[in-house]
């Protein structure tokens, strides 16, 4: 028997890696090679502009060949800043993830977003070197950002608990055949139907 005639039968092999590890780090690559790429090149094209002020060109090949060598320069400057930026952004949102995963592990879950915003906000200001003052600024911010991202998975589960207990008291009340909860819901129900439509 080859091993071709049971294809259906071979195990896979399955990986699941939660969202919050990947989605995070991406959208800041893509922040970062964004933002890298625009202060990159205006600060190479300034550069540039700088350090040729003095040599203008004054032939017609002299400008075709100072715009092409400022062109490159502007790329190349651009490529370095996005690589510069996205890495600093995507360590700075790894940071987050990690110290977040990190609080979940340590049954930390009440204040995984506060233990975040505040160590991403250490590691931001350490990361661009910025004055202790800063710092001070960075991880405050960070401490707030967390706290209302605290507050709205808070708001989130209380909403979402609430809306069972509602559904539950519904199914109830429908089990016991009470009419004017009956057609309450169906009105509701129609209602919803209507809005979709």
């Amino acid at each position: 028997m080859s091993s071709t005639e049971n294809n259906d039968e071979l195990p896979a092999v399955r990986i699941t890696i939660p969202e919050r590890y990947y989605l995070l780090p991406g959208a800041a690559l893509i922040v970062g090679t964004t933002i890298g790429l625009f202060r990159g090149s205006r600060t190479a094209s300034l550069r540039f502009l700088a350090e040729n002020a003095h040599r203008q060109p004054r032939t017609v090949r002299g400008w075709y060949l100072y715009n092409k060598t400022k062109n490159y320069r502007v790329l190349l400057g651009g490529l370095k800043g996005a690589g510069a930026d996205a890495t600093k952004l995507v360590l700075t949102a790894a940071g987050w993830v990690i110290i977040e995963e990190g609080c979940t592990r340590l049954g930390l879950d009440d204040a995984k977003e506060v233990a975040a915003g505040l160590g991403t906000g250490t590691l931001f200001g350490a990361v661009y070197g910025l004055p202790w003052k800063a710092i001070r600024r960075t991880a405050g911010l960070g401490v707030l950002i967390g706290g209302t991202l605290r507050a709205l998975r808070w708001s989130k589960d209380y909403l979402r608990e609430q809306a069972a207990v509602r559904a539950r008291e519904l199914e109830l009340a429908a089990a016991e055949g009470r009419a004017e909860v009956v057609q309450d819901v169906q009105e509701v129900v129609e209602a919803v139907n209507l809005k979709r439509t």
